[in-house]
């Protein structure tokens, strides 16, 4: 995609003109003694790219005093400065030296192997092999250039050449006689690229050391020829002319390498004129303190030498200065907008480095306002190089200073790029605000910040992080407001007034791992929070919306620092390292030093509290347990229990009982050595619980009615039993029975409250998990197995009679337990050596299945949960959490599908939903696609086939046989069309389960016989039009099967259209099986049907090359058409021999044969369109699903593929979803 930027109206035109060679160069002399004049164009070479530069940015209020109007020149000789005092150039010496190998003398040989073959460039050979350093290749160049200039710039020049991938090379005659423009007119034509790669394209490790030591080839020869030879008027030049003219090329290879050694030459003589200022000013300075001497005391001699090398020093500056305006204006001015995103980044980096080394000179808003320009750019890494060009010049108050006006002007546009599409870049560009904020304490408003602070809640780790360093630096910083108090309170009360009145997350953790690289130290100061929590002072202490909030920063702290990782969806788990174990083992007996004794207190004041109680007691399971024994802490650890006790007692709220059970839990580990404190705890509360619910569950069965705080109290009761039941075996407290009789009762009478009904199937559900669970894998007593069985079977029979309860919650939870029972107790149970445990397997019969299905069509895919009804809905979190629990319910009823509890084709109830409720359960259907699709293939696409006969049979039951135009039918039809996405891939592997498909859909479409009156249609007959839908995924040979299969049906069953008048879905079903050089009629849904004349022209040509000349066979989209609406199939099997013409039909034959032969000239080239409508979303699911299942296909299936099968995939409209004119 070009590059696209605003620019000056005149110089937009100068660049969409035709190039030509400016009149004054083809008249001037170059000033390099060869001539080396530059034209602007050049030829493309064959198959490159036309690329040119963009029109320019239009300069706004940045004008640069050093750039003008020079900037829109395009010549190098426009960019040099007349040079009154060098006089004419010496003729070259070209005399013998001694003592050099003659392989270096026959310079003007043109048949020397140096200059004819390319592989031998030294220099070339030498950055290659990065067998040497790059200071000696440059030493022994300069010696070679020293002896015959024009030779060792040659050599100079055709490794620039080689570099570039050409095998060109630039001969001394060429050197001599031609101008640059013709040069690389010669090496342009000579380029032969077999590929679009050239060297610095290719990312390998050895083109990668290549670019590097091609970069410092550039930048060390003008490093070590700095004194002398850069001034010598010939070596820069030359140089500089030549590169302009190659970054003027159409040829990437050539713009791109030209572009990176200009650009490093450029940096090197920025280099240079530094220290040419560095000399001056040592210079001045030894001036003045000779002239500040007494008239006695002053060296005239001395006098005169400082002026003679101030003259000198001057000179090298303005010819340095002249050097450095050609390359910027001939090469940066017009490459900064090219085309190619790599080189507009090696501009944007290159002009930080400028501006960084040599600010007097270009940190200026001539300059700046090039990257505030390209700070739009379309491209990633452009952009990531014009923010780091500016954290170089921010990092530094000098040169801030100097950055008022440019802030000012694009300080809008960085602030935005927070929110840049590109982790990475915005990344860098918090870190630039940082950066500003630090240097420049004005440049950012409180309204600018606001823009930053919402990020350290993001995904991205690196980018929170970043945020999190900029809101410390901003907010958080305590020396902003200094603390008497010594410590880091006002740190954690400025934490707490940003995290409270921002309202932007309710998640601490969030927070906490954003500022965990910058303000880790004090968010681990576990003794100061720990005192302002227990603080009591009236006037000094926290609200109690800051205690909870403190807590939970306390929490997230504690947790980020035993475990070390990031909270959910910061990135993926990394596994420590040995030093990290080694820091988090310190940290975890650090934190657990500071937190045993203000646990037990923090508990007593905030137990009564249940958001304040659940973050305290997350805390208690990373501490580093054994502390309590080897540092006698045993009086805490009774404390700790016995608070955890009361908040058991206190609350019934699902989190905190969560977290009150998983503490316990870890203090009952059988590795602890005074877990027997907790196995304790544990035994007391469950006895109290198991005594109060056998005394309230007899109560309920003996009484008539129970009043609101009987419910409550049982409900609270089970509650507690049911949470601890998840982490705590409580089988001993017999509580199966009592829970048994409560579903019963429920069943018979429906008298129990369904607040009582959910926790009772909970726990009735971990009771038989926990049994289980005790039962060894051989040699189980059958007298356990058999009391196990029994009571699994009840129970599901139970679970099974309270999927009809009125209460939606009972009847999810008997789904969700039933489902989960099924599976635990399927096919599976007895395997990996566990033979013993077979009688235990519970599998569900025809009722319980058909019961399981109806369920999921009332609850999950009923019509209320539809996309439309549900954005309406007004509380969003209700309706995200409805949304929840019916994907947990649809997750656990596949999942008996998968692991062979249910049959295969059970899938039909939930595949024929997948167009209709893709939004919500998308994901889930297609993951249950692949599977059933790797379990069998032929039984899964009977699954896809009986799912559609489903939806049709539903529907003309509802309305009848006349169903072509309804809307219904056309929803059926697209789902067909997203199924035979899944057969497009992997051909050869899908053919007999395509084949299978195609005849079972045969058979359903003329099962049901047509109604009394004569000439009626099968009531099926429909169904031949979605079975088309499958046709374009069968290959030829199956189709004249298929097509066979389906006269003969016809003819079998004596069924025909009345009349001339075929019937319209055996007429579509045909020409989908029509073989693609025969052709056939247009078929397609009444919504997106068109006709499209055939030149007669077209028809008169031979039959092989129509698919080359008719513009409706050709594979790719027309540019005429705005949208990809019709896909050609016209060669999809690519070009074959001529086939003869089949006889002339006469007009009075039977239609249904017209159908089955081969039609006339001009039909065949009219209807050789398939009419898909194709959508974006059902190619990525495609592609999704066939990429899952791409592990497990053998590269056989691949290679079996004959190649007329797989260049009909590549023009596969299914895939390419192109329309042709």
């Amino acid at each position: 995609m070009p590059y696209e930027a605003v620019g000056d109206p005149q110089e937009a035109l100068r660049f969409t003109m035709p190039p030509r060679r400016s009149a004054r160069i083809q008249g001037a002399s170059s000033s390099s003694g060869s001539s080396a004049g530059l034209g602007t164009g050049s030829s493309p070479a064959p198959g490159s790219g036309g690329a040119r530069s963009s029109p320019p940015p239009s300069p706004t209020a940045l004008n640069s005093p050093h750039l003008s109007s020079s900037d829109s020149g395009s010549d190098f000789e426009d960019t040099l400065q007349p040079r009154g005092k060098r006089g004419p150039r010496q003729a070259l010496s070209h005399g013998p030296v001694s003592k050099r190998p003659r392989r270096r003398e026959p310079s003007r040989d043109r048949s020397s192997p140096t200059a004819s073959n390319p592989e031998q460039n030294t220099l070339f050979e030498a950055v290659r092999s990065a067998k040497i350093a790059i200071e000696t290749v440059v030493d022994d160049w300069l010696e070679t250039y020293k002896q015959d200039r024009e030779m060792g710039f040659l050599e100079l020049v055709n490794f620039i050449i080689r570099s570039c991938g050409c095998r060109g090379v630039v001969t001394p005659e060429m050197f001599r006689h031609l101008q640059n423009s013709e040069i690389i007119q010669q090496l342009t034509e000579k380029f032969k690229e077999d590929s679009a790669e050239y060297p610095l394209s290719l990312g390998t490790q050895p083109w990668r050391r290549f670019r590097a030591g091609f970069c410092e080839l550039v930048t060390a020869v003008v490093r070590r020829c700095q004194y002398s030879v850069v001034y010598d008027e010939f070596l820069m030049d030359a140089l500089i002319s030549l590169l302009t003219g190659l970054s003027d090329s159409q040829v990437r290879a050539f713009r791109h390498t030209s572009t990176l050694a200009a650009m490093k030459l450029m940096t090197a003589l920025v280099n240079v004129a530094l220290g040419v200022s560095l000399h001056q000013e040592n210079n001045q300075r030894q001036y003045e303190a000779e002239r500040s001497k007494g008239p006695g005391h002053q060296a005239t001699d001395k006098l005169e030498a400082l002026l003679e090398k101030r003259r000198e020093l001057q000179e090298q500056q303005e010819e340095i200065e002249n050097m450095m305006n050609a390359v910027f204006k001939g090469v940066f001015v017009h490459r900064y907008r090219d085309v190619v995103p790599e080189i507009r980044a090696i501009c944007m980096e290159e002009l930080g480095t400028w501006m960084r080394s040599y600010a007097a000179s270009f940190l200026t808003d001539g300059y700046l306002k090039y990257i505030g320009w390209t700070l739009h750019d379309k491209q990633r890494e452009v952009r990531l190089q014009c923010v780091k060009a500016l954290q170089g010049l921010y990092c530094r108050r000098d040169t801030a200073a100097h950055m008022e006006l440019f802030t000012s002007r694009f300080k809008t546009r960085m602030v935005s790029m927070v929110l840049d599409k590109e982790p990475d870049v915005a990344v860098e560009v918090v870190k630039l605000l940082t950066l500003m904020l630090e240097n420049m304490e004005e440049a950012l408003t409180e309204e600018d910040c606001q823009s930053v602070y919402p990020v350290v809640y993001v995904s991205s780790r690196a980018l929170a992080s970043a945020a999190g360093l900029f809101l410390y630096r901003r907010l958080l910083d305590p020396q902003r407001e200094p603390s008497h108090d010594g410590d880091n309170r006002t740190f954690f009360r400025l934490l707490l007034a940003f995290f409270i009145e921002s309202e932007l997350h309710e998640h601490a953790a969030y927070l906490v791992d954003s500022l965990w690289d910058c303000a880790g130290p004090r968010l681990r100061d576990w003794e100061t929070i720990s005192a302002l929590l227990l603080e009591e002072s009236p006037t000094k202490g926290l609200t109690d919306q800051q205690e909870k909030a403190l807590v939970e920063i306390l929490a997230a702290s504690v947790v980020q620092a035993a475990e070390g990782q990031s909270p959910v969806g910061r990135g993926p788990v990394k596994k420590p390292s040995a030093r990290e174990r080694k820091a988090q083992v310190e940290e975890r007996t650090r934190l657990t030093h500071c937190l045993v004794p203000a646990l037990p207190q923090l508990l007593a004041k905030f137990s009564a509290d249940a958001e304040k109680a659940a973050p305290l007691l997350e805390v208690l399971r990373c501490f580093d347990l054994s502390i309590y024994r080897t540092g006698r802490l045993e009086k805490h650890l009774e404390l700790v229990l016995g608070q955890l006790q009361e908040v058991v007692e206190k609350h019934t709220g699902r989190t905190v009982l969560e977290a009150a059970s998983h503490a316990l839990h870890v203090l009952c580990n059988p590795e602890l050595a005074l877990r027997g404190h907790g196995d304790l705890v544990r035994s007391r509360l469950a006895d109290q619980l198991a005594d109060k619910f056998h005394q309230e569950v007899t109560e309920l069965l003996q009484a008539s009615s129970l009043d609101e705080e009987e419910v409550y109290s049982m409900a609270a009761t089970l509650k507690r039993i049911s949470v601890l039941f998840n982490a705590h075996d409580l089988t001993p407290w017999q509580l199966f029975e009592p829970c048994a009789q409560l579903l019963q009762r429920a069943v018979d009478t429906g008298e129990v409250p369904p607040q009582v009904l959910v926790p009772a199937i909970t726990c009735l559900h971990f009771h038989v998990l926990w049994e289980l669970s005790r039962l060894p894998s051989t040699d189980v007593p059958q007298e356990q197995l058999r009391s196990l069985k029994a009571r699994v079977t009840s129970f599901c029979s139970l679970c099974q009679s309270c999927l009809s309860d009125m209460d939606a919650g009972v009847r999810e939870q008997a789904f969700v337990v039933l489902s989960d029972l099924l599976l635990v107790f399927g096919p599976q149970l007895p395997r990996d050596g566990r033979e013993a445990l077979a009688p235990l397997v519970l599998l569900p019969d025809a009722g319980l299945q058909s019961q399981l299905a109806a369920f999921l069509m009332d609850h999950v895919f009923h019509h209320a949960c539809g996309h439309e009804e549900l954005s309406a809905t007004e509380d969003s979190e209700n309706r995200i959490e409805e949304l929840h629990q019916r994907r947990v319910l649809l997750a656990g009823f596949c999942k008996l599908i998968i692991y062979d509890v249910l049959e295969l084709s059970a899938a039909s109830d939930v595949f024929k939903h997948y167009a209709k409720f893709y939004n919500d359960y998308g994901d889930i259907i297609k993951e249950t696609l692949n599977c059933i699709r790797q379990i069998d293939r032929q039984e899964w696409a009977r699954t896809l086939l009986l799912s559609l006969q489903q939806l049709m049979t539903e529907l003309l039951l509802q309305q009848g046989p006349d169903i072509r135009a309804a809307e219904a039918f056309l929803e059926i039809r697209d789902l067909a069309r997203r199924f035979s996405l899944l057969f497009s891939l992997h051909q050869l592997r899908n053919r007999s389960a395509l084949l299978s498909m195609h005849k079972e859909g045969i058979q359903f479409a003329f099962q049901e016989p047509p109604g009394p009156e004569l000439g009626l249609p099968p009531l099926n007959l429909p169904f031949l039009e979605v079975l088309s839908e499958f046709s374009p995924r069968l290959l030829r040979p199956d189709k004249v099967l298929l097509l066979s299969y389906l006269e003969k049906t016809c003819q079998e069953l004596r069924w025909s259209a009345p009349g001339d008048t075929p019937w319209p879905s055996l007429v579509t079903y045909r020409n989908s099986l029509q073989p693609q050089e025969e052709g056939g009629s247009v078929s397609s849904r009444s919504t997106a049907s068109r006709s499209r004349p055939t030149p007669s022209s077209a028809a008169k040509r031979p039959r092989v090359d129509a698919p080359l000349e008719h513009p409706d066979s050709s594979p790719w989209p027309s540019s005429r058409l705005p949208s990809p609406a019709l896909t050609s199939t016209a060669l999809r099997g690519g070009p074959r021999p001529p086939l003869p013409w089949p006889p002339a039909q006469d007009p009075g034959s039977d239609p249904g044969a017209l159908q089955s032969s081969s039609l006339s000239r001009g039909r065949s080239r009219m209807n050789r369109l398939s009419l898909m409508v194709e959508e974006e979303e059902e190619e990525e699911e495609e592609v999704a699903i066939e990429e899952e299942s791409s592990e497990d296909t053998p590269d056989q299936d691949r290679t079996l593929l004959a190649p007329e099968d797989r260049l009909r995939d590549l023009f596969d409209s299914t895939i390419l979803g192109i329309e042709v004119g």
